[in-house]
């Protein structure tokens, strides 16, 4: 594929998202929007940004960096009908935007969502360092919608109400069985590409080992809260990406 890499239109970016994305929830905190054209049609696209904690997300993995050192890659989407290899060389090519366009940017960050099933494939095939892995929570309905905790406010507060108590951080056990909701957890994987001489420097100072000992399907993992303080383990949870109930609108359009 031939892709050029260029900034576009910011709606035309999120619409594009919303057809073609697993999850419609956008980043709030992006700073590029990049797309590729072929044929004059929209076939690709990748946000730059940061994620909820942008200097904490940094100085976790390298003490003193801010958040001028690097960006996160927040949505990557590209049309089902392209070769499946497309998306390492869609990463590369804005890879070589980022050095020309960005050069003082010392690293590209992800994740790969292993609750969703990714290990990271794409990832791995575009040269990109693995650092460890990390739990996480998210609620799914009755009718498959995955709900983000930091997009769970008003269900915490409605907790809180049901509880009689103040504030709840977390919807608790018995609130989730009255909403007839699930707590899931799984695994999140952190990738990162150096963009420099000097970043690849600093990987050594790093508080995570970076190496190419990449994760698998085997290394996924799924389990479901079934009373306070208690999980199994679960099958891969399906999730309905067509579903809107609490997943706010200007959530997934990222305002």
């Amino acid at each position: 594929m031939n892709f050029v890499i260029e900034e576009i239109d910011k709606k035309e970016c999120i619409d594009f998202v919303h057809n073609h994305h697993y999850s419609k929830v956008m980043p709030r905190l992006t700073k590029h929007y990049l797309g590729s054209y072929i044929n004059n049609e929209l076939v690709a696209v990748m946000t730059l940004g940061w994620g909820t904690q942008p200097k904490g997300t940094i100085n976790k993995l390298f003490n003193g960096l801010d958040t001028s050192s690097y960006y996160e890659i927040g949505k990557m989407c590209l049309l089902d009908e392209l070769p499946k290899n497309t998306e390492t060389q869609f990463i590369a090519e804005v890879v070589k935007w980022i050095k020309i366009n960005l050069p003082d940017l010392l690293f590209l960050y992800t994740l790969a969502d292993g609750i969703m099933g990714k290990a990271g494939y794409v990832y791995q095939a575009a040269n990109f360092l693995y650092g460890g892995n990390f739990k996480t929570l998210v609620y799914r309905t009755k009718y498959g919608e995955k709900i983000h905790p930091r997009t769970a406010s008003d269900l915490c507060k409605e907790n809180a109400k049901f509880l009689g108590k103040e504030k709840v951080f977390w919807l608790t056990a018995d609130f989730l069985e009255y909403k007839e909701l699930e707590k899931i957890q799984g695994l999140m994987f952190r990738y990162i590409y150096p963009l420099n001489k000097t970043a690849k420097k600093l990987l050594k100072t790093s508080t995570v080992e970076w190496n190419l000992k990449h994760p698998k399907d085997k290394d996924l993992i799924f389990k479901k809260l079934v009373e306070k303080g208690k999980y199994v383990e679960i099958k891969q949870p399906e999730f309905n990406k067509y579903s809107y109930k609490y997943n706010k609108q200007k959530e997934i359009y990222g305002n």
